[in-house]
């Protein structure tokens, strides 16, 4: 009788030991588990308020479409997390999110499930009950003109009348996606708790010039509940389009160009640095001289600026060999790269100081965006000898 008893104590003691107090992220079936071993060892309150936070992070902690991926990248995000910790990461999401949520508040989001049982319960205040949705825009703000500086966008769930229903202590995932031409710009989130829902603040300078045509935006906002995911679209909205997002006129300072034998400072063309020599290295045979370009250096900038103006933008990038601009994707961006440029007005270029390597041109010219702002530059262009051709290597903005 002792042994059974011993056996049982220590069968239950192993039991225990078993259960984690972290999640394990392995898996799906892993994650589910581990969550459940935390979420058993909590009071029944604190259960409550584990799952809000859970559902919080998923929700609005990760960048992941679908509830596959966003469970997927939860995981990764709080993988190794105890509980106190991820009650920590929700109320961080929540504030910077604009969600009245606290982990230290009583339960306010009916009961969550992050793993997609969308069931009604005996009392859940997410089996809201309406007939339809409801979208009110209005401008709002004014930029100094008299001109809105955003749209403020409320949905209501409305009755059969299209009357706003009455409901509280939910918590409804409510999107917003932002669309032009089709083509989608933005998606935010939120929570609606009641009818009172304060909507979503657009600010016309997160919405990017580059991707809106005619200053028309499309919005679709959808309300899910538990039984039903409700959808609104709204068309042809009007953007104030002094106000969007602009993306700032590539500025790369770097002036180093590896050379040798010496190296030109576009700022200071008059000095040059010899190269290093080690008096203790072996000999080394003379290398070949290397072909001279037979071009001047400035028709390649010439060139260059000519090209980014017509958006001829894989010639421009050919003439170049500047690490500082990546690749051509990056290169041609039409948000964060010279794909912004519309036009480029060249006012004055001059060599500024050559060698059989290395050469330093200066332009001044103005550069107009897609959205028809208009900048003046002056910068400098390192250059080098490539296999005889003249290549940047180098950009810099002066004051």
């Amino acid at each position: 009788m002792k042994k059974f008893s011993f056996l049982l104590v220590f069968s239950l003691l192993l039991f225990t030991a078993c259960k984690k107090d972290h999640v394990d992220a392995t898996n799906t079936k892993t994650l589910q588990s581990s969550i459940n071993d935390m979420t058993a060892s909590l009071p029944t309150i604190k259960q409550i308020k584990f799952n809000e936070a859970l559902y919080i992070l998923k929700t609005f902690g990760v960048e992941a479409d679908g509830d596959v991926a966003e469970l997927k990248a939860l995981g990764q995000l709080i993988n190794g997390k105890k509980v106190p910790e991820i009650m920590s990461m929700a109320d961080q999401v929540a504030q910077k999110n604009g969600i009245e949520w606290a982990s230290t508040a009583p339960p306010s989001l009916g009961e969550m499930n992050i793993f997609g049982d969308d069931k009604a319960k005996e009392s859940d205040p997410n089996d809201v009950k309406a007939n339809s949705l409801s979208v009110i825009t209005r401008p709002t703000g004014d930029d100094g003109a008299g001109a809105p500086t955003a749209i403020q966008i409320v949905p209501r769930l409305v009755d059969n009348a299209g009357k706003p229903i009455a409901f509280t202590g939910a918590g409804l995932e409510t999107t917003l996606e932002v669309f032009s031409n089709g083509v989608k710009l933005s998606t935010a989130k939120n929570l609606m708790q009641d009818n009172n829902f304060k909507g979503f603040n657009l600010k016309f300078s997160s919405i990017p010039a580059a991707k809106v045509v005619d200053n028309k935006i499309d919005i679709t906002v959808s309300v899910k509940t538990t039984a039903k995911t409700f959808k609104m679209t709204k068309i042809g909205l009007d953007v104030n389009s002094s106000l969007l997002k602009v993306p700032a006129v590539p500025k790369v300072d770097s002036t180093a160009v590896n050379q040798d034998p010496a190296v030109i400072d576009p700022n200071n063309p008059g000095a040059t640095t010899p190269p290093t020599t080690d008096p203790n290295a072996a000999p080394t045979t003379t290398p070949a001289t290397p072909k001279q370009p037979a071009s001047d250096p400035k028709s390649t900038v010439t060139g260059f600026l000519n090209n980014v103006s017509s958006q001829n933008l894989k010639a421009a990038f050919n003439a170049s060999s500047n690490p500082s601009w990546g690749n051509y994707e990056s290169f041609s961006n039409p948000t964060s790269g010279f794909g912004s440029v519309k036009n480029v007005s060249v006012k004055n270029i001059t060599t500024n100081a050559t060698t059989p390597n290395v050469a330093s041109v200066n332009a001044t010219y103005d550069v107009t965006d897609k959205s028809g702002k208009t900048t003046s530059l002056k910068a400098t262009f390192g250059l080098k000898n490539v296999n005889g051709e003249w290549k940047i290597s180098s950009y810099k903005i002066n004051p």
